[in-house]
């Protein structure tokens, strides 16, 4: 039944991106965009039709639009070069990649679209084999954009985690402590920080080598990982050492917290290549309140002494300090 209503294709699929294929036709010919569909969808593309320019974009606003796109000029609400500075002025990540479709053939109008941020153009009635050829030429730039991101997010990944365990490296979740605690400075509320260290790991690694030792921290790292909510910061502090973060942890929360991560290590022995190997903790536990004036130093050293009365009260104990 037609209400009336113009008709928009809202299938935006998160996981998609270049690899389904999906291009946005905004055209305000339906001849023009049912030719365009039937072209892209014999070619393995998905079609998301707009009638204009303002239905494109309320299009683009989703969280994950199409990237390849196919423009026309001319058409009612928003028109296709002024688009095109829409979409540039956003500075949007990733890149998309537009084509304008123009009936116009001077040079002029040409610099114009290319000018407004359109990557490239053809001049209506087009060639359906050429259409192919330059939406081809937009995947190609695409997928080496995606290489250059996933390039991108690796070096920022390693350069704030343990290659080791794949939590938090020390200067990344010493810099996400300072964080915390100015937020929790504004928001009034509290901070707990644990300092944690395993207990006789020399010997671990004196008996059965430095690999197996590396497997034990890594599953260490699992298990307060596992331990912890979801937007608690668990770090790698050097060695065996580990620091956690609990925002909004009081320290009539912080023991109870603390003694859970304790228990998850104990709870069962580690099993390696080579053996077995039962792992203890001691952990050092300290909070500050919101209207505390006290520095990610001042902390870890709270957070330090009471871990040293820890292991000297006889290890795989929490102290608080």
């Amino acid at each position: 039944m037609n209400t009336g209503q113009p008709t928009v294709r809202h299938s935006l699929e998160p996981a998609a991106d270049i690899s389904s294929g999906r291009v946005l036709i905004a055209d305000d010919d339906a001849m023009f965009r049912r030719i365009l569909q039937t072209w892209l969808e014999s070619w393995g593309y998905h079609a998301i039709i707009a009638e204009d320019g303002d239905q494109a974009w309320s299009i683009l606003q989703h969280e994950h639009p199409p990237e390849l796109l196919i423009l026309d000029w001319v058409m009612p609400g928003i028109d296709g070069t002024e688009l095109c500075r829409r979409i540039r002025e956003q500075q949007r990540s990733p890149y998309s990649y537009i084509l304008l479709a123009t009936g116009k053939d001077d040079k002029r109008d040409v610099v114009t679209g290319l000018e407004a941020g359109a990557d490239d153009y053809l001049t209506k009635p087009f060639d359906r084999n050429e259409l192919r050829a330059r939406l081809r030429v937009g995947r190609r730039i695409l997928a080496l954009q995606q290489d250059l991101i996933s390039a991108r997010d690796e070096l920022r990944f390693q350069a704030t985690h343990d290659v080791l365990t794949g939590i938090w490296n020390r200067g990344a979740v010493l810099d996400l402590l300072h964080r915390e605690l100015e937020r929790a400075a504004r928001t009034k509320t509290s901070t707990s920080v644990l300092m944690l260290d395993l207990d006789h790991f020399k010997k671990i690694n004196d008996t059965f080598g430095h690999l197996t030792g590396d497997d034990v921290l890594r599953e260490v790292a699992r298990r307060i990982t596992q331990s912890v909510r979801a937007y608690d910061l668990v770090g790698r502090y050097g060695g065996e050492e580990f620091l956690i973060v609990l925002p909004g942890c009081d320290k009539q929360e912080v023991e109870q917290s603390a003694n859970r991560i304790r228990l998850a290590i104990a709870s069962a022995p580690i099993l390696t290549a080579s053996s077995e190997i039962p792992v203890t903790a001691s952990i050092g536990a300290t909070a500050a309140s919101g209207a505390s004036s006290a520095s990610e130093k001042d902390l870890l050293l709270r957070a330090d002494q009471a871990l040293y009365e820890a292991k000297n009260d006889g290890r795989n104990r929490v102290s608080v300090a």
